[in-house]
């Protein structure tokens, strides 16, 4: 009687699935280039702040934009979160542009200081903190985002 060969599943099916995934995984990372266009919309009792992250995807591979999860800060205190889902196609080898809108929270920036800077053309230290999640055949990649930018408000 022959002995058949016993084929154990275990310790190789882990490394093939990595080797898999990191087959699939884009070779550059996306860059963020700069944070622009920021303006401040105080017209309401309830003031936005607006910008325009810029991106640049390196590889020869389509993606798609799925989340924005930042915080931003005003003169070193925070005054906004920003949790948005998306579905943003993002082209090959080309630069993008990522719409960043978030309602200022007034009540921890100081209302009177606030509106009085806003009135007064004062200068803001802005700055933006977290990740943009991006998508590629089911695999996610983070760009981490750690931007500070100063501008000046006027209304």
């Amino acid at each position: 009687m022959m002995k058949g060969l016993t084929f154990h599943t275990g310790w190789w099916m882990p490394v093939i699935f990595l080797v898999l995934i990191a087959g699939c995984k884009p070779k550059e990372d996306v860059v963020l280039r700069n944070i622009k266009d920021v303006v401040v919309d105080a017209s309401n009792n309830e003031p936005f702040l607006k910008a325009n992250a810029i991106l640049y995807n390196p590889n020869n591979l389509r993606m798609t934009v799925k989340k924005i999860d930042m915080e931003i800060f005003v003169d070193g205190k925070k005054a906004a979160v920003i949790d948005q889902q998306l579905k943003l196609k993002v082209p090959a080898k080309a630069e993008f542009t990522v719409p960043l809108e978030v309602k200022l929270n007034l009540k921890e920036l100081g209302f009177m200081d606030t509106v009085l800077g806003l009135l007064g053309g004062k200068r803001f230290q802005i700055q933006y903190k977290g990740s943009i999640r991006l998508q590629y055949n089911g695999v996610p990649i983070t760009v981490p985002v750690n931007h500070k930018e100063e501008i000046r408000v006027r209304l």
